[in-house]
């Protein structure tokens, strides 16, 4: 994935050609990503940490945010539900790091944050294109919006990524043209 938020994505042509069903999931991927990382294009570090907003939200944390949701589901699709959390169980210190993922905090700067995406990123699209099944399933982890004993496919999370990328993209559309006018489209 190329991190210049204003070219589009290239990818390794020594590699294997990916068709069908998994060459759908990476386009959609990343037309999405594009979309979520362009919002951030000729900002500076403290303009991506502004929450120009009613809301808690600010364009580095939402890209922070998206990082952290695609390595978390990586480790999902590889190893199951022990490797991420028991949302039933967290702490208040559980919870203060994961709202930590939603801003920007002091010393980080928006080239690091696209700079974690594009390698979490990069991790979720080399499983697209090897994973041997996507139709492999794991027991969802606990938490109070995960219906009990319920199970997810690779394919299925992935398509929730796309989903929570998309509707991550929109947030920080409305962000950035609160902060100067700027759109992604339009």
């Amino acid at each position: 994935m190329n991190s210049n938020v204003n070219e589009p994505d290239t990818r390794d042509a020594a590699a294997p050609a990916v068709t069908g069903e998994r060459a759908d999931l990476l386009e959609a991927l990343a037309k999405q990503r594009h979309f979520l990382r362009f919002t951030t294009r000729d900002l500076t570090d403290e303009q991506a940490g502004l929450r120009p907003t009613a809301g808690e939200l600010c364009l580095g944390g939402l890209i922070k945010h998206v990082t952290k949701v695609e390595e978390s589901w990586a480790g999902f699709i590889l190893h199951g539900a022990s490797a991420m959390p028991d949302f039933t169980a967290m702490t208040e210190a559980d919870r203060a790091r994961r709202a930590d993922e939603f801003r920007m905090l002091p010393g980080e700067t928006l080239e690091g944050v696209l700079a974690d995406y594009e390698k979490a990123a990069g991790r979720i699209d080399e499983l697209i294109a090897t994973l041997p099944d996507l139709g492999v399933t794991h027991a969802l982890p606990k938490a109070p919006w995960n219906e009990a004993g319920a199970r997810w496919s690779a394919r299925r999370v992935l398509m929730h990524l796309l989903a929570e990328t998309a509707q991550h993209a929109g947030h920080a559309d409305i962000i950035r043209e609160s902060l100067d006018g700027a759109k992604t489209m339009g």
